[in-house]
């Protein structure tokens, strides 16, 4: 072939190879999360729960098995690894081989906040990977029997005038109700006494006798009754914007306290070193089944609100999360012995 043919050739076959390539590239990526994780029937896929069974977590990560099983063709088995906040199941997660078949369903707290109080045997940073962002569960601040103010302005102005005397439940030390409580008593200056207990039951029955005059708790049907009753005064909710069903309770950033606005933030994790392109698929299909109709109505009518995008956002608040329990830590330790 002659050097002017040659060249002739060249120029005519350089976009059709130039086409074929991008062609190829736009099918590579759809085609590699179709197949990564190559899942399938005779595989399953472990997901740790790092709560026991039987609570609003675990019953909304059963909600989210079946339909993600379904997205991924092969099973999601369900295991309970309860403990220490969700520290060992997160621990066990941290261990797993990094192939997207062994996943943990947890809050973003043994990830922004026990590292900050003790000592964990993962790393927090690099151990394992944010998949998907779930779910936001409210925090609802009520007065019980024992409080004789009327809203969150009288709770602060009697916690003023007698220091100490002022009792605030929440469900444990390091629980996201004594982190709003930590946040309220640093911005007001205020000396308020922290009651923690270990469960909802013992909690809930103190605070209906009266033991306590203020409880941080999650929204839940048989609280919201009890606000109905007249045995609670909702109080403000720890929640992006006001709920829908206590839409007259303010928000406490609305009340002037913005850092104690906290919610707890659920979301789905990986090992470290799973693939981007298995992390990738798994996000897409966590989002997809989020949005079934389904799934949101389970999370409503547990009074959770729905989360959602991409691992780049749930890095992001996981971030902002920690970045803020570093501050208030580092402000008052001894908050947290």
């Amino acid at each position: 072939m002659s050097l002017l043919r040659r060249r002739r050739f060249i120029q005519l076959a350089a976009p059709a190879a130039t086409a074929a390539a991008a062609a190829a590239a736009a099918c590579a990526v759809p085609l590699l999360l179709r197949a990564a994780p190559a899942l399938g029937a005779n595989r399953s896929v472990r997901l740790i729960v790092v709560y026991p069974p039987g609570g609003v977590s675990d019953g909304m990560a059963r909600v989210l098995a079946e339909p993600l099983a379904q997205a991924l063709g092969a099973p999601v088995l369900i295991e309970n690894r309860p403990g220490a906040g969700g520290s060992l199941g997160m621990d066990a997660l941290s261990r797993a081989a990094p192939d997207g078949r062994t996943l943990a369903f947890s809050a973003i707290s043994p990830l922004t906040l026990h590292p900050l109080l003790a000592r964990v045997p993962y790393d927090p940073l690099r151990g394992v990977l944010p998949v998907a962002s779930v779910m936001r569960t409210p925090v609802l601040v009520v007065g019980t029997p024992a409080f004789t103010g009327r809203g969150f302005g009288e709770l602060i102005a009697q916690a003023r005038q007698h220091p100490g005397a002022m009792r605030w439940a929440s469900s444990g030390v390091a629980t996201i109700g004594h982190m709003v409580l930590a946040q309220v008593r640093m911005q007001s200056r205020t000396d308020i006494t922290h009651i923690p207990y270990q469960g909802g039951g013992p909690q809930l029955n103190d605070a209906l006798s009266g033991q306590f005059e203020v409880l941080s708790t999650n929204v839940a049907a048989q609280q919201l009754q009890y606000i109905e009753g007249g045995r609670f005064q909702a109080l403000a909710v720890g929640s992006p914007a006001r709920i829908e069903a206590l839409p007259a309770v303010p928000t406490l950033a609305e009340l002037g306290f913005e850092k104690a606005n906290r919610d707890s933030l659920f979301g789905i994790f990986a090992p470290a070193r799973t693939p981007a392109a298995v992390v990738q698929r798994l996000n897409a299909e966590i989002n997809r089944v989020l949005r079934s109709d389904a799934v949101l109505e389970r999370l409503r009518g547990a009074y959770n609100l729905p989360a959602g995008g991409s691992t780049d956002d749930f890095a992001h608040e996981i971030a902002i999360d920690r970045r803020r329990n570093r501050e208030l830590v580092a402000g008052d330790r001894s908050q947290f012995d």
